[in-house]
């Protein structure tokens, strides 16, 4: 059965030797580009064109044309190549429709070697654009799939190119449109794309294994058979560790939750509109308006909208169940600083001897399956400061939270992230201070100074505000001056370089005009020489100051101690609802990991 796919719908490949049949009715180009793992074309040699219509596993036409035939043989593929984008171009200097408005709407098939038809996509929507990603092919688990695009740009070939990564984009662009307008492929032919273990150099064959590397890579797991869902692997995406391995497992579990769910809406909502559309057509008749016929005109446009959205229902389902599957072996696989608090691996927890690549600040979901937590991952060391809005917002209108409630929620949050932030930084690597003004957090606090991995512990009062930020500017001073001047070693052999976490809470009570400039200098100069600033405030409440403080909070993440759909996947753009990751209630969790903690710091030579 062809799956008939619209804009964002994947699809499974049965096998790997496939032809791909674009009907345009005007002449167009039609190319292809290889992309790794990141959707990123290395080169002017992944790319496939009437310059050079050949590539290992990938053939297209050499020339313009109203119909065209591109092969794909993705076994034969390099092992870099996780991405193949099919696209379409209008030919420049040839007379021919300067946009794809004046071009009927191009129909792409995928097809097997017998010619069956996989699936179907009819580019629609295209105006003013001149060049089009029309289907990607990608890898997933071991096995391939295509996925309806459709992606325009009125920049045409070099603006596509170039949002693929190429750097020489518009280079090859001129390379391209010059073949096609000289009818034959007169083009230099540029060379094949270089394979690890067989590119040569000037004096022999080059080593592509990295020199601190003792070992390659891990290999893939093995592949599903054809047409059959991938069985979940703990790991089973690139990279050299299993951390990385997981790390990357978990960012493509979340590009796949948001890929299949846009691809669903869409499909709902074209459902919908054409149903919209026929009830028009049939209605716009005065006499189809009443009496049978117009009740018959509405139920058949229902009927074929209910198909429709029971189709891409299904798909959903099957593609979230994947997910789900995929979710729960994943899971309980996560190290410390990927996994939630009640994961048996913090049972287990020992004082870890190198800093992890990311951390775990909460999880996500979607309304079509809220279920289905995809874990939140930041890296490390971080690259932001986090705010943790302690405002009474919540995307949830039937939910009222207390509004001191909700700060001591917000302060609890906080003291989760600074523990999870000791807990995965080997012993004596990051330190964390607290600014509470009116010693209004002493509750939420007590793991932290109980364990007496807080030094100092937080005194009340705005004086403490000023100490504080004093020392903490003036370590960010030294260490600026000493990396800039190249002299790392003249450091005062007192200072604290540990990584450093400032907790505020309260703000922006106990600040006064010469505390906020400290802070702002902190937020925009501290995270670059290990200084992070967590913020536990209501914008509210620092208004008085005016839009003074904008640039603070803009480069803050915003977290929420309570579910907000206030986050988007650099994707799509879904509002997704973000939830803290909080310890069990009644758990003893923080206090096992914190006393752990503290116990190496005490065990750290004078």
């Amino acid at each position: 059965m062809t799956a008939e796919l619209v804009r964002g719908q994947n699809h499974p490949l049965p096998g790997t030797r496939l032809e791909i049949r674009v009907s345009t009715g005007k002449p167009v180009v039609a190319g292809a580009t290889l992309g790794d793992e990141q959707g990123k074309v290395r080169g002017a040699e992944w790319v496939a064109h009437p310059g050079a219509p050949q590539l290992p596993g990938l053939e297209v036409s050499g020339q313009a044309a109203s119909d065209h035939r591109l092969a794909v043989d993705l076994e034969a593929l390099p092992d870099t190549v996780h991405r193949v984008n099919v696209l379409l171009a209008l030919p420049d200097g040839v007379g021919g429709p300067a946009s794809f408005a004046a071009v009927a709407a191009p129909f792409v098939a995928v097809t097997g070697p017998d010619g069956a038809e996989i699936a179907t996509y009819t580019v629609t929507g295209l105006d003013a654009e001149s060049a089009v990603v029309a289907l990607e092919l990608y890898r997933r688990h071991g096995a391939w799939k295509v996925r309806a695009v459709g992606q325009g740009y009125a920049g045409g070939l070099a603006e596509m190119l170039s949002d693929q990564g190429l750097l020489q984009a518009h280079e090859l662009a001129g390379v391209i449109q010059a073949a096609v307008v000289g009818g034959a492929a007169r083009a230099v032919a540029v060379p094949p794309p270089r394979t690890a273990g067989a590119g040569t150099g000037p004096s022999g064959p080059v080593d592509y294994v990295h020199p601190r590397r003792r070992s390659a890579a891990p290999p893939p797991p093995p592949a599903s058979p054809p047409g059959q869902p991938a069985t979940p692997v703990a790991g089973d995406a690139t990279g050299w560790s299993m951390e990385e391995r997981l790390y990357n497992q978990v960012w493509g579990m979340f590009e796949d939750m948001a890929r299949t769910t846009a691809a669903y809406r869409s499909a709902v909502g074209f459902a919908e509109s054409r149903m919209e559309q026929e009830v028009d057509r049939a209605l716009s008749d005065p006499r189809g308006r009443i009496g049978p016929a117009g009740a018959d005109a509405r139920r058949q446009a229902q009927e074929k909208r209910d198909g429709l959205t029971a189709q891409a229902r299904e798909v959903l389902d099957r593609d979230l169940a994947q997910l789900i599957a995929e979710s729960q072996v994943v899971e309980p696989a996560l190290p410390p600083a990927f996994a939630r608090w009640d994961n048996p691996v913090w049972h287990g927890y020992r004082v870890p001897m190198e800093i992890p690549m990311a951390l775990r600040v909460g999880d996500l979901h979607l309304p079509e399956r809220p279920e289905l937590r995809i874990p939140m991952l930041v890296r490390l060391p971080l690259e932001r400061s986090l705010w943790i809005d302690s405002a009474r917002t919540t995307s949830d209108p039937a939910v009222e939270w207390d509004a001191g409630l909700l700060r001591t929620r917000a302060m609890d949050t906080a003291v989760a992230l600074a523990a999870r932030l000791l807990a995965v930084y080997p012993a004596g690597e990051f330190a964390v201070h607290v600014i509470d003004p009116a010693g209004s957090a002493a509750g939420s606090l007590a793991p932290l100074v109980g364990s007496g991995v807080l030094d100092p512990a937080p005194v009340a009062g705005a004086r403490t505000v000023a100490d504080v930020l004093g020392r903490l500017v003036q370590r960010v001073d030294l260490v600026q001056m000493a990396v800039r001047g190249g002299a790392a070693d003249s450091l005062p052999p007192d200072l604290d370089t540990a990584e450093q976490l400032l907790i505020v809470n309260d703000f922006p009570h106990g600040f006064d005009d010469r505390a906020l400039t400290h802070l702002r200098y902190l937020a925009d100069e501290g995270p670059s020489v290990g200084v992070h600033l967590l913020m536990v405030a209501d914008r509210e409440d620092a208004s008085r100051y005016g839009p003074v403080l904008d640039p603070l909070w803009r480069s803050l993440l915003r977290i929420t101690p309570v579910p907000d759909d206030h986050l988007a996947d650099p994707w799509v753009g879904h509002a997704w609802t973000y939830e803290p990751s909080l310890p069990p209630p009644g758990s003893r969790v923080l206090d096992h990991v914190l006393g752990h903690v503290a116990e190496a710091r005490r065990g750290l030579p004078d």
